[in-house]
């Protein structure tokens, strides 16, 4: 089975706030948060068995997104690039991945994807076990994203649990988030990004 990938993005400069300690200035935390979306993005590109990635941005101006929400909030969006995507490739399976994964290996999705159609609804939770960074639906089956603080114990209640590789689970939302994805290995563009603008975390671990 092949999958439509799509992933959520919010506008800069508001996008990861609680990360925005880790850089020197906004250009460099806005930097830092377009690499992990972009190494999220290529992992999940040249993941077996993803045929398309589709990135749903909360506004207009993002160039990297392919479409833009009609309706206020996460789970709306996400719902609504569902439904395009079940409209549009009614013969694959939807999965919704977080856009903050900068030490994802495409392997790591494979596997979890793998798993996941075995399922009519699945999910990946995060490191701390709370959150959510996958969530699967087969063809024909709703997506039924319910993303935000505690979205394992939500999804757990329609969805499968399935295991997740540690690049994978391990989301960023904070600065020490961020140096345990550094520990894992951070994608190209991250990489990249880190080691030229300094950011303060660099200097002070």
């Amino acid at each position: 089975m092949q999958w439509t990938v799509i992933i959520p993005v919010k506008a800069l400069p508001n996008a990861k706030s609680r990360l925005a300690a880790a850089s020197p200035d906004d250009a460099a935390h806005a930097r830092l948060v377009t690499a992990m979306r972009r190494d999220t993005a290529h992992a999940a590109r040249n993941a077996a068995t993803v045929a398309r990635v589709l990135v749903v941005a909360d506004r207009r101006g993002d160039p990297t997104a392919d479409l833009v929400q009609t309706l206020p909030g996460l789970n709306e969006g996400l719902s609504e690039a569902a439904s395009f995507a079940a409209q549009r490739w009614p013969t694959d399976g939807i999965a919704a991945l977080v856009g903050d994964l900068p030490a994802l290996h495409s392997e790591e999705l494979a596997a979890a994807l793998a798993d996941a159609a075995d399922h009519p609804r699945a999910f990946v939770a995060d490191a701390a076990e709370t959150g959510t960074t996958l969530l699967t639906a087969r063809p024909g089956v709703p997506l039924r994203p319910a993303f935000g603080r505690g979205s394992a114990a939500r999804h757990a209640r329609h969805a499968v649990a399935v295991s997740g590789g540690p690049g994978l689970r391990t989301d960023v939302d904070t600065v020490e988030d961020l140096s345990q994805a550094e520990l894992l290995g951070f994608g190209l563009s991250t990489r990249s990004v880190t080691a030229d603008s300094r950011t303060r975390w660099m200097m002070t671990k």
